[in-house]
């Protein structure tokens, strides 16, 4: 089978999709011998030759319908949709991943898809800086061309995608649950923006809830879907560094930004770079080795930051770090009292220049 389902034949991929102890792998192996509505009809014992687990076949033999009827009535709502593998609009890059979704649940604009994407990951806990610095990177890249793709986690996933939406750029949200579900929940509204003007997809079914054991599934299509993986912040045992690996793998180009040897949040990036990662600084780094895809000039541009600090504050900021900086290393440099300080270091925080942060201050631009 070589073409994408009827609105018939659909019923049957959502029944084979639901069936126990069939992943992707089983499930496109056994599209070399049957379509999905043949694989339904088959005996017992030719569905037992084609090494299906008894649980498996009890489901064939006796699917439970309203769960698949469900589905359709999900996909009968206004801009959801599900490409099967074979769809036109299917992702070339994804398919070229070991185990690629056989079908893809959508909830958007399923064009940008076949887009160019810069896949962007890191902690979910991040510094101010690191999320700073994934707002500015996914700013400059989809004013680039580029489309932003990640994984709706908190964190460096979230100021990715918030990014692409701030600069009127293009996202993609791949999710570890059924679309109809938005996790972590705190991320709603961010998921309903992205649904309007990017787009959601997912492996799973509606219904599907978020299991420990999703997030590296979803973690490998972040990783197929993209020309090119940044990860922004990671400590060095993380779920971004597993999604790094991924890529490479699969042949993408993998970027890291590196960060102090002191800071946990920075081993992870620091480590990939060592491995054979590009370090970053900016994203002229990125398009130099994607040149062939960077054809559409920016969209806005930038103005160069310019203070409008008096010249005490000016000082001030020139001597907190991009690194925790603490309230008392700053009285001695300074000279100044604590209560100076304390209250500039208030308008300088209020101003955006400086985020509080374990240790004291960090400086975010």
């Amino acid at each position: 089978m070589t073409s994408p389902p009827s609105p018939e034949q659909l019923r049957y991929w959502l029944a084979l999709l639901r069936t126990p102890a069939i992943g992707c792998k089983t499930f496109l192996n056994t599209l070399n011998s049957f379509s999905p509505d043949q694989l339904f009809c088959q005996s017992h014992s030719t569905l037992s030759n084609l090494g299906l687990k008894d649980k498996s076949i009890d489901f064939i033999k006796a699917p439970n319908w309203d769960l698949i009827d469900s589905d359709l009535r999900w996909l009968e709502q206004p801009d959801n949709e599900v490409l099967s593998i074979y769809d036109p609009l299917y992702p070339a890059q994804l398919k070229e991943i070991d185990n690629p979704p056989p079908l893809l649940f959508i909830r958007g604009n399923k064009t940008l898809l076949t887009q160019p994407q810069i896949s962007m990951v890191g902690s979910r806990n991040p510094s101010p800086l690191g999320k700073q610095t994934a707002i500015d990177f996914a700013q400059s890249l989809v004013q680039h061309g580029f489309t932003i793709t990640s994984g709706l986690a908190l964190g460096i996933d979230a100021a990715s995608h918030q990014g692409a939406l701030n600069a009127g750029g293009h996202t993609i949200a791949v999710t570890g649950t059924g679309l109809d579900r938005v996790y972590p929940a705190r991320n709603k509204d961010l998921a309903t923006e992205i649904a309007n003007s990017g787009v959601l997809i997912s492996e799973f079914p509606p219904g599907t809830t978020a299991k420990a054991n999703h997030f590296p599934r979803r973690n490998r299509i972040i990783s197929g879907l993209c020309i090119g993986l940044l990860v922004v912040e990671a400590a060095k045992k993380s779920g971004s560094l597993i999604t790094a690996r991924m890529a490479l793998e699969a042949n993408r180009e993998v970027f890291a930004i590196p960060g102090s040897i002191h800071n946990p949040l920075a081993r992870g990036c620091n480590a990939l770079i060592k491995e054979g990662a590009k370090l970053v600084e900016n994203t002229q780094d990125i398009f130099e080795e994607l040149g062939e895809y960077n054809q559409q000039p920016e969209i806005i541009k930038q103005e160069s930051f310019k203070t409008t600090l008096d010249l005490e504050k000016q000082n001030l900021l020139n001597l907190i770090m991009f690194s925790p900086t603490s309230v008392d290393w700053l009285v001695q440099e300074s000279g100044f009292s604590v209560e100076v300080i304390s209250s500039m270091l208030l308008m300088l925080e209020l101003q955006g220049y400086i985020a509080t942060t374990a240790g004291g201050y960090i400086r975010i631009k």
